[in-house]
């Protein structure tokens, strides 16, 4: 038997050329997700004139989410085709989001770039969790704000994750994900505290009910069992 490679950051390149198709189901599964998202992630923030890095964008689903807000958006992921896709949108609709290429460990920013940082379906790909979150603290202005989805690290998240959603449904491609890299809802907030932001309220996200095409759609859930949201803020000043 073949052995599955995980973590496989290959396949958003692979089916870039057809993100905005809807003919995908598991890349309709993240578009679907996004309108759970920003259900949550909006009464955090006031979205209009905020400068604000996609990071970990891919074909820009959430970016252009984003700048329907009224946000000045910046999106970045090490996926170059996807990026392409997403600039090739962007551009179609008449979006002014700036688009780069490059990985979170490095972000091509200055320091205090950006009035808040979303970060979603990403933290668990990251090869350095702790550099990724020293970095978006460093490119956040004092009192910004960072706002995440991730994967827990738990038998039930492995399950619904691995199991159900990339063996049996299908949602997602076999090997997108390494249960090794989920992160604990407790572990991301010492992370995020190290990197010397100030970790805030965290919720559940999953399936709220189905569409007319049978896919999920997905809202804010009491449960932080499988997927969660959370926020985070850069301190206006620095602690003496």
């Amino acid at each position: 038997m073949t052995k599955i490679a995980r973590n496989d950051l290959t396949i958003y390149d692979k089916v870039a050329d057809q993100w905005w198709s809807d003919e995908i189901r598991w890349v309709r599964t993240l578009k679907n997700l996004v309108p759970g998202r920003m259900a949550w992630f909006d009464r955090q923030i006031d979205w209009r004139g905020k400068r604000v890095l996609d990071l970990g964008c891919a074909g820009g689903f959430m970016a252009e989410a984003l700048a329907a807000k009224g946000a000045v958006v910046t999106g970045i992921d090490p996926a170059a085709d996807a990026i392409a896709a997403a600039r090739a949108h962007a551009q179609k609709g008449g979006l002014a989001i700036t688009y780069d290429t490059g990985v979170g460990e490095d972000l091509p920013y200055q320091d205090g770039s950006f009035d808040a940082v979303v970060c979603v379906d990403v933290l668990e790909h990251v090869s350095d969790l702790t550099q990724v979150a020293a970095e978006i603290a460093r490119v956040l202005r004092p009192g910004g704000l960072f706002l995440y989805d991730t994967i827990n690290r738990n038998p039930i998240a492995r399950f619904a994750t691995i199991m159900l959603a990339e063996d049996i449904l299908r949602l997602l491609p076999k090997g997108t994900h390494d249960p090794a890299l989920f992160i604990k809802p407790a572990e991301l907030r010492q992370t995020l505290t190290g990197a010397g932001l100030v970790a805030g309220r965290q919720t559940g996200l999953g399936p709220r009910g189905i569409n007319r095409k049978g896919d999920f759609v997905f809202g804010p859930l009491p449960l932080k069992a499988v997927i969660y949201m959370g926020v985070a803020r850069k301190p206006s000043q620095a602690a003496p």
